[in-house]
């Protein structure tokens, strides 16, 4: 028997997860991110691309005042940071529901705790994804408000 590199044959690598955890996988062709990601992130580029470019023909345009030319850097500037928000929201897929604690899948089943974090069924109780949330500050203040303290009018001795 001859050797894969013998032949001229690759031998299969193990498949990857996509790097921005959509639960597809991804190859070292796409920089181990799926065909979905790709193109987001190609769409991206672009777009900061053309912003880059528009904000230096407006440098160069607007380059005889200094003031338009501060004007025109905060313009490009304001433009970066929404490249850089459209990107963190890429990232963050909102249709992908996955366990904070362990990142696994939880679908509908997923528990919502009152930090505001979706776990699955091991990870739901407080004590055991260290919820920060105050329970018992919130109970009292909760039985304070359903319990009110009634004071009664005196009466008048006769």
């Amino acid at each position: 028997m001859e050797s894969s590199k013998e032949i001229g044959c690759r031998a299969p690598e193990d498949p990857v997860l996509c790097i921005n955890d959509c639960d597809f996988f991804g190859s070292a062709a796409t920089m181990n991110m799926c065909s979905k990601c790709q193109k987001d992130m190609i769409l991206l580029k672009k777009e900061h691309a053309k912003l880059a470019a528009a904000s230096s023909k407006d440098v160069v345009r607007r380059s005889s005042s200094s003031n338009e030319s501060e004007l025109a850097l905060v313009g490009a500037a304001v433009a970066f940071a929404d490249l850089a928000s459209k990107i963190s929201q890429v990232k963050s897929k909102e249709g992908l529901k996955k366990c904070t604690a362990c990142r696994k899948r939880v679908g509908l089943t997923g528990f919502s705790c009152k930090c505001g974090d979706l776990f699955c069924a091991v990870h739901h109780y407080s004590n055991k994804h260290n919820c920060p949330f105050d329970y018992r500050n919130a109970g009292q203040n909760a039985i304070a408000i359903a319990n009110p303290i009634i004071v009664a009018e005196k009466l008048n001795k006769i």
